[in-house]
Parts: C-alpha cells; structure tokens; sequence
C-alpha cells in the first residue's frame, strides 16, 4: 500500500526538502490549498458560498515545538474570526482545527491547547459560527475527546473528527450519537498499528457504514467526510431509513478533490461543506493528501512529468 510509505515521506526532512524544492510542487499544492493568506483566502470563500456551498477552513501547520508558535496558530485562528465576522455567513463558514497546533503535544499539553482553542471557540460563537476538533493519531484522542466535553459545557455546538479505521471508534460513536452533538465521520489518514486499526480497506469500509448508522439512527448531527461514491450513496440511504431531513446531516469533502460533486449535491439540497485549508506550513497537509487516494499521487507525478 503506497500509503503508508508517503506517511512515513511525510516526516522525513530529506524528502520534504526535495518536494518542496520542486518547481512544479506549487501549482499542484495549489490544487488542495488554495491561499496562504487570509487575504487570498477571502475571494475563495465568497466564491464559494455564493455557488451555494458550506466550508469548513483550516489553517495548516502541525509541527509546533513551542509554547510561542502554539500561541500564534491562536491568533492564525483569531485573525481568520475577525475577517469572516463582516461576511455575516454565520455557520455557512465553521473552523476545523488540530490541537496538535494549540499547543497538546508540548509538556503540559493538554491544559495548553484548552487554552489556546478556548479562546477562538468563543469568538467563532461570537460571530454565529463555531468550531470542530480534528482527530488525529491514537494517542492523542482522549486528550482530544475530553478537551471536546470541556468546550462543550459552554459551546454545546463544538463538533469532534472520528475516524472509521480505529477499532475504538464504533464505542466512541455510540457515545457521542446524543442530542445536540456534531460529529463528522473520516476514514483516517495516519499510520496506526494494527494493534488499534483496520489496516485493509474493506474493513475500513465496512467500519465506516457501521458506524455512520450509529450517528445516523442517534440524536446528534452527522457530517459525512468521504469521496467515496458508493459510501455516499450509503449514507443517503442511511438518512431516509432514519427519516433525517436534508438540513439534518450534511456532506463534507476537500476542496480540490471532486468539485463538480459539491455542486451536485448542493444542487440536489444537500447541505455540502467544503473542508478549505490554507496558510504557508502546508507540507504535512499536502503528504496526507497524497497518502489518502492514489489518485491524487498520481496526480502530482503526471504534474511533474509534464512539467519536465
């Protein structure tokens, strides 16, 4: 499985210095990244919402070594409320952040990314939007999950990541399937043991429909983060079975990736979130891409070929 290998790519300095170096890399990271700025990210953002579409933004970077950089991923987060909050588009535009970048790897992590993500949590709600925590390694999620109950005291509308390929994932979704709770389900995009994961993708697949039912026949709100054609044709099917209304749950995916179905299933009343990154550490973003979908490396060899 190639996956693996571009995730354990991902964390080299080598190879990170030879893609980043790449003529040609730009042009296609512009394809899952639109902006490195805020500014640049506005006009795609009004794009966007005015062909109907939802967005979830992201700004990248995950290496964070300091109780300083932690602190200025904050303010990325700050900046990025204060901007939307003249757009009035309410919870049109949500937040997705990764507590690695607030700060939850570092000692003392997990009081520190509270911290650093209570305050943007709260101004996202001043604007009338809000913010969902990204899942990430296996490790990290009980720190995640509980900085998740602890948010949600205040700002029951904060949403968490669950990721089909982590066995534990079918008791956590029973558990988070409760009124007033949003939850979007992923397939998963790191490299764990198979000691806490599914590794082939059938099993990952059939995880996936299990515990979309789950969150589906329960009281909370779904979001359904796939690509997969067959999976959302499941998960629509899922719905009627379970006599959810279109405003009731709703589809995520990436921008960059099947932009003529956003505009399907918006077309078709569905609500249809598209998860935008953007900013200037986008090198671990990027690899995950790659990593996710063989299509999209090969995307990027035939980009280097061609420009060669």
């Amino acid at each position: 499985m190639l996956g693996p290998v571009i995730l354990a790519a991902s964390r080299s300095d080598r190879v990170r210095r030879l893609v980043s170096a790449a003529p040609v890399t730009r042009q296609v990271v512009d394809r899952f990244i639109p902006g490195e700025t805020v500014d640049e990210i506005l006009p795609i953002i009004r794009e966007l919402t005015g062909d109907g579409l939802e967005l979830t933004m992201d700004v990248v970077g995950e290496d964070i070594t300091t109780p300083g950089q932690a602190a200025a991923a904050r303010d990325a987060y700050l900046e990025l409320i204060d901007r939307l909050g003249p757009l009035e588009l309410g919870g049109r535009a949500e937040m997705s952040v990764k507590l690695s970048m607030f700060g939850q790897a570092l000692p003392g992590g997990h009081g520190l990314a509270l911290a650093n993500v209570r305050p943007v949590v709260e101004a996202a709600a001043a604007i009338g939007t809000t913010v969902t925590l990204d899942a990430e390694d296996h490790t990290t999620l009980d720190s995640m999950f509980a900085i998740h109950e602890e948010l949600r005291k205040d700002h029951p509308q904060t949403g968490c990541v669950i990721q089909a390929y982590l066995f534990r994932t079918e008791e956590d979704a029973r558990r988070l399937a409760a009124a007033g709770s949003r939850v979007r389900l992923v397939k998963g995009a790191y490299k764990e043991p198979a000691e806490v994961a599914h590794q082939k993708k059938h099993e990952i697949d059939k995880a996936y429909v299990r515990i979309l039912r789950t969150l589906m026949e329960g009281e909370g709100y779904p979001m359904i983060g796939s690509h997969d054609p067959r999976l959302i044709s499941i998960a629509q099917e899922l719905a009627r079975t379970a006599g959810r209304k279109l405003d009731e749950y709703e589809f995520q995916m990436l921008y960059g990736i099947r932009g003529d179905e956003h505009l399907r299933l918006a077309a078709e009343g569905h609500r249809m979130r598209v998860y935008t990154a953007y900013g200037t550490d986008w090198y671990g973003y990027f690899m995950r891409r790659l990593a996710e979908k063989p299509a999209n490396l090969g995307f990027f060899l035939r980009s280097v070929v061609s420009h060669d």
